[in-house]
């Protein structure tokens, strides 16, 4: 389909930093008839909520960007309110929008759905065929549950419903939680403050050797759209930069963007998590596709918009 003028569409999660980005992006795409609710105006979790939403707006277009996110402490931490509360949205949202007749929704996921050992780069094919990583196994199985849901709801009624599961995100709109947030949101924290007060080492958990796979926020929106106006998009597909780094090299990035000139301490007796998370991207890329920020690029964007206050804490 193409996204017009009118073509009227839901961004579920709109303050979080996919759907802002989203958001922004189908305004530079001319779409004019887009949909936001806060929380406090409609409560994904609530069945009856949701329901009244799509009787009364009829949205054409629906994509699910809205998710409770955290990183290793906060999966840890609560992984009751993560697989519940990320189940029910999902639920609620995909399972009303087909009853009310919406022909297209976007589900977004993320890389974590794919199994701890999975082979590396991690292509859509390897979804269930061994365990989860652990640490962060609650929101991977309602993500997964989710991403099922629209698989099935497809091939059984015909609608459109299709996912994306994008990579570790960052850029404009952030967490910068000192304990919830994502490694390249609280290392940007974390050096930032070091700076600040003058701290001659920054102490980070792990040994630095993990290799992660990162995607400024406006490059999965830009990719979003492509989905969305595709006739026949896949049931799922991935959205990643194309290569990764260590931990290790992520921290002198940031350290350097921040003016940091200490040293790097690891504490060794912390988690690494996943040793490697590196996404299969050659579906996404075969569209045309390609990301525009470079991993120092972005970084330098998303620090300058972190400087501005545009965060979520």
């Amino acid at each position: 389909m193409t996204l017009q003028t009118e073509t009227k569409i839901y961004v579920a999660g709109h303050r979080g930093m996919v759907g802002s980005a989203l958001v922004r992006a189908l305004d530079q795409h001319g779409c004019q008839n887009v949909i936001v609710r806060t929380r406090s105006e409609l409560d994904l979790c609530e069945s009856a909520e949701v329901r009244e939403f799509y009787a009364s707006e009829s949205p054409d277009v629906v994509v699910v960007a809205a998710a409770r996110v955290g990183g290793i402490f906060a999966n840890s931490t609560y992984p009751a309110e993560f697989l519940h509360e990320n189940l029910a949205s999902a639920h609620n949202l995909i399972h009303e929008a087909w009853k009310h007749g919406v022909k297209r929704l976007l589900f977004l996921g993320s890389s974590c759905i794919y199994p701890r050992e999975a082979p590396q780069p991690m292509t859509e094919e390897c979804l269930l065929t061994s365990p989860l990583e652990p640490t962060n196994e609650p929101y991977a199985i309602a993500k997964i549950a989710g991403l099922k849901l629209c698989q099935y709801y497809r091939k059984q009624y015909g609608v459109v419903f299709h996912s994306a599961m994008p990579t570790n995100l960052y850029g404009p709109g952030d967490n910068y939680h000192p304990e919830n947030s994502h490694v390249m949101a609280a290392l940007i924290r974390r050096f930032h403050e070091a700076v600040a007060s003058g701290a001659d080492s920054v102490t980070l958990w792990g040994s630095g050797t993990p290799k992660r796979e990162f995607l400024h926020v406006d490059d999965l929106a830009s990719a979003l759209i492509l989905l969305l106006e595709l006739e026949n998009p896949p049931d799922w597909i991935n959205a990643g930069y194309g290569s990764d780094v260590t931990i290790r090299e992520l921290a002198e990035v940031i350290s350097n963007v921040t003016g940091f000139s200490g040293d790097l301490r690891w504490d060794r007796s912390k988690p690494d998590g996943t040793m490697r998370k590196l996404m299969d991207n050659q579906k996404l890329f075969s569209l045309g596709w390609k990301p525009c920020f470079d991993l120092e690029a972005g970084v330098r964007h998303a620090y300058a918009d972190f400087l501005k206050g545009n965060v979520r804490n």
